[in-house]
């Protein structure tokens, strides 16, 4: 029956059976088990302190919370889809543990306060943990820098080879995808790290509460300060969301390069066998299957995050049942983007580099044609005539089946009679590379400048 229920008071009816399951939301909201109850200490301390409820109903409720605690982490607690969610399903094995005590529990504060509570709690211990997975992905990206710090590899543009760069200086743009990714993390955990307690069910509460002592109790440093917007708030929830589909973006760019870089066309990595799988039928087949995985789910991201806009998008104020759909895509978020950071870390960690693959094409498509427009320059010659005199000699070596370091001394002075002998120090791709010194330049001496200063945290 309706009555049997903790808000069943004015009903007269049973809840249908299809109704109460279809609105339920305990089977997924309670991996908040833990959250749920540190704000109910918290909350009951307050009350306790406050004078709302006696001292010795405190210390009954937080050895029950502490004992249901346990229960579930050993998992001898069975949760009740008829109670709806995480926090009826505690509040009532609490009341039935300890008895009248346990009811005065909730006094002050309403499940939509409590819920809010519940998901910034959880979400900001995930946000921390999702950074130090971050820091495990730098870590094996600065490492594979270092150890070939003097790979040289072909820089794309258009998926077209475009000037040399180092392998490391690649890595590094990574690096510094992925520190923006953590910066925006710790950016959106200022507006998580918010107390919303006390807001009640939209109003805030008659009673005399401290909610500055709930929020010193758990960590927050600061407040909510209007109650309808703090209950039906999930800007916070949003923006995580928004972060993690460009994390993901950033991995799915990652993966679809390691996917081209491993197949014989490229030959310039080879994936660790633990992270690829064979053909049932091919037996020569090596598939990288993670980094696929990862440019797949990343669209599964997406979708959450399209999900949760959708659904908030006309909700009148305050709290509406819509906003129950905020845990699921939440969830499936942190869950996605932990397994693919770790399984990422652990692959690029394994990765090795075919560094005869990379030098040979680096010096493929011309590359060092933009070396020869800036030697021309040097020499006197407007920068567009330097282009046309470059893009000239280039079709010259379409036409003759040529490269550009192939050129003889002649033919290079066919195109410009500025050039001289000392244009064959220019046009390698180690020249290249290392003519490239400036600050976020691919030279070596400014790459190792790089990972230096990321290493010690500037």
């Amino acid at each position: 029956m309706s009555k049997d229920k903790l808000w069943g008071g004015r009903f007269t009816q049973p809840t249908d059976k299809f109704v109460e399951e279809f609105t339920a939301s305990i089977q997924f909201d309670k991996r908040l088990y833990h959250q749920d109850i540190r704000g109910s200490i918290a909350h009951a301390r307050m009350l306790g302190k406050q004078g709302i409820i006696p001292l010795e109903d405190v210390e009954k409720i937080v050895h029950g919370l502490q004992a249901i605690l346990g229960q579930i982490e050993a998992g001898d607690f069975d949760f009740s889809i008829s109670l709806e969610d995480i926090h009826m399903n505690i509040e009532a094995r609490l009341s039935a543990a300890i008895g009248e005590a346990g009811k005065r529990l909730h006094t002050g504060r309403s499940r939509n306060d409590q819920v809010a509570l519940d998901i910034r709690l959880y979400l900001r211990d995930e946000i921390v943990e999702i950074s130090t997975y971050l820091d495990l992905l730098i870590d094996a990206l600065l490492d594979q820098a270092e150890a070939n710090i003097h790979v040289i590899m072909p820089g794309f543009t258009h998926l077209q080879t475009a000037q040399p760069i180092l392998f490391s200086h690649h890595m590094m743009a990574y690096v510094e995808m992925f520190k923006r990714d953590k910066a925006r993390l710790e950016d959106c955990l200022k507006r998580v790290d918010v107390l919303p307690l006390g807001a009640g069910a939209l109003a805030g509460t008659t009673f005399p509460i401290d909610r500055e002592y709930v929020a010193e109790q758990l960590d927050f440093p600061a407040i909510t300060r209007n109650s309808l917007d703090a209950v039906s708030d999930r800007d916070f929830a949003l923006e995580f969301l928004s972060d993690a589909a460009i994390l993901m973006m950033h991995l799915s760019r990652f993966s679809e390069e390691l996917i081209l870089w491993s197949t014989s066309s490229f030959q310039f990595i080879e994936l660790s066998d633990g992270f690829c799988t064979g053909s049932s039928i091919m037996p020569q087949k090596k598939n990288p299957d993670v980094p696929e995985l990862v440019r797949g789910k990343t669209g599964r991201v997406y979708g959450n995050l399209m999900a949760l806009l959708t659904t908030m998008k006309s909700l009148p104020l305050a709290y509406n049942k819509d906003m129950q759909e905020d845990k699921e895509p939440l969830f499936d978020t942190i869950d996605t983007v932990k397994g693919s950071l770790k399984i990422f870390a652990d692959m690029i960690r394994e990765m090795r580099v075919n560094e005869p693959s990379m030098r040979r094409a680096a010096g493929l498509g011309f590359s060092t044609a933009t070396d020869v427009a800036d030697y021309l320059v040097r020499k006197g010659l407007p920068f567009r005539d330097a282009h046309e005199a470059v893009g000239k000699a280039v079709a010259y070596c379409v036409e003759k089946r040529k490269d550009i370091p192939e050129l003889s001394l002649a033919e290079w002075q066919h195109f410009s009679p500025i050039i001289g002998d000392d244009i064959f120090d220019c046009i390698t791709v180690e020249a290249s590379v290392n003519a490239r010194s400036m600050t976020g330049g691919t030279a070596r001496s400014s790459v190792e400048t790089e990972i230096l200063r990321v290493r010690e945290g500037k």
